[in-house]
């Protein structure tokens, strides 16, 4: 038996407590009340970090590289990120009521072994997030300082790595640090920015047009809805009682706050300075405040971003280990976990190193596309969650293809199914594939959007098919079950 084991109960590995300065014990297995020492105090500077980086700054280019103003662009950005927001926020409360990583959870929908068809999508996810974010950086700081972009991606792939590896505790650890030493340098440029520090040297035209907000508040409110298959896996140490509305509370403001600041920060370098590279652009606006300052600025940033990656390769490791758990019963182990995330990490590292800058541009369809594959997992996720089943799960047959919720779940892979179809004709994949209604609309993303309604009218509308009360003696039997870890 590994050493860290204990019991087995219901499929669930028990385990020791973690220690707070070692690798953590927990990955897919549930969470114990005696072990929830998690905060909801950390929730909101958590996220907040997650989008305080110069990836974010560049999402407000999007509406400027489209003629968009200024103002408009702000305005879009904000709109955008706090719709999408929405929906990572209510997921996060999932965390601490059930005390699972995100992906574990979603087999009451789709099955058992049904859930792989999700965990693929977020897998790629991942990774390609990972990806984008290594060639961005190498890219970047051989611009900036000459590094070696080969040097600069394995340095922080090693970085994310050890992180992921130590796991929840240092994840949140390390992010609050970062917080610390990255927002008093933000605040310093905002402040030189608005009271005429850095000065705009381009006259961008005030205009606007409805492809290109829409086009703005889309990938705004995207931006975030990416985090809705994994913000459950930083909540899940929460206590159980924990009130839902503090959870989605912390996690809506600090997510959306950082986000929306860098936002208009990147709109404002896109339009005043013709800015087109996020990183390039923080460097030269910071070392027009003072010399010296555009390279700490960056390089803080560099730290977040790498971070980021370390939370990206957390989520994929538990994503990898509930995919294999899912057709052949695997122990939540240490070794699996590191084993795992190393192959990850070669992984991202050896296609950030062979893709070319033509090859991003394609990558950055394919996360879109797998923005569109996740959005009926989302809504599918919340319907059941807060409006069929209302939060009550047999926790324990979450963990067995004989449980109450089968090996496939029928009912949420057909309205995943539905749901997905129903995006096709909407898709704007530049440079691939744009839909016939897409390009009746004039070039406007809503696919995501049309994936929403749809597949939260699919599962919903026939709600009542579904025997809810059937399914209380087994969530009082894995309640009394999981009392007796």
């Amino acid at each position: 038996m590994d050493q860290n084991s204990t019991t087995t109960l219901g499929g669930i590995v028990g385990t020791t407590p973690p220690r707070l300065n070692g690798i953590e014990t927990r990955s897919i297995d549930y969470v114990p009340e005696n072990e929830r020492h998690g905060r909801v105090a950390d929730q909101g500077p958590f996220w907040f970090l997650g989008n305080f980086q110069f990836f974010t700054i560049a999402i407000g280019f999007v509406g400027p590289g489209m003629g968009l103003s200024l103002g408009y662009t702000v305005l879009a950005g904000t709109l955008g990120i706090l719709f999408g927001t929405l929906f990572m926020a209510f997921h996060a409360s999932q965390g601490a009521h059930l005390g699972l990583p995100q992906m574990i959870q979603s087999r009451a929908q789709f099955g058992y072994r049904g859930v792989v068809v999700v965990l693929l999508g977020t897998a790629f996810t991942y990774i390609g997030f990972n990806v984008v974010d290594t060639v961005l950086m190498a890219s970047g700081l051989k611009a900036i300082f000459g590094w070696s972009p080969t040097v600069v991606a394995i340095a922080t792939a090693v970085l994310a790595l050890a992180l992921a590896v130590y796991g929840h505790d240092w994840l949140h650890r390390v992010f609050k640090w970062l917080l610390i030493a990255s927002l008093p340098l933000y605040i310093i440029l905002s402040l030189a920015i608005v009271f005429g520090g850095v000065g705009g040297k381009i006259d961008h035209p005030a205009t606007f047009t409805l492809v290109a907000f829409a086009s703005q508040f889309a990938a705004s409110a995207s931006y975030n809805i990416t985090y809705a298959p994994y913000v459950s896996d930083y909540s899940r140490y929460l206590p159980r009682n924990t009130r839902p509305r503090s959870i989605i509370t912390a996690v809506f403001v600090g997510a959306s706050a950082s986000a929306i600041w860098l936002i208009a920060l990147g709109a404002w370098l896109a339009t005043r300075l013709g800015a087109s590279d996020g990183l390039m652009a923080l460097n030269g606006a910071g070392n027009a405040v003072f010399h010296g300052f555009g390279a700490v600025i960056s390089l803080v940033s560099i730290g977040a971003m790498a971070a980021t990656m370390g939370l990206n390769a957390y989520s994929a490791m538990l994503t990898i280990v509930t995919g294999l758990d899912s057709f052949r019963s695997v122990k939540p182990t240490r070794a699996i976990r590191v084993i795992t995330l190393v192959v990850l990490t070669v992984l991202w590292v050896g296609i950030s190193l062979a893709v070319s800058g033509n090859a991003i541009d394609i990558l950055f369809a394919a996360l879109t596309m797998m923005l569109y594959l996740l959005v009926p997992w989302t809504a599918i996720n919340l319907v059941d969650y807060f409006f069929v089943r209302r939060g009550r799960y047999a926790i324990t047959h979450l963990f067995t293809p004989e449980g109450i919720y089968g090996a496939w779940g029928t009912r949420g892979l057909v309205s995943y199914a539905i749901g997905f179809a129903s995006t096709i004709p909407f898709f704007v994949l530049p440079g691939v594939y744009t839909g016939a209604a897409a390009q009746r609309l004039g070039g406007v993303d809503i696919a995501w959007v049309v994936g929403l309604v749809v597949s939260t009218a699919a599962y919903l509308l026939p709600w009542r098919t579904l025997d809810t009360a059937a399914e209380s003696a087994a969530i009082a039997a894995s309640e009394i079950e999981l009392t007796a870890q």
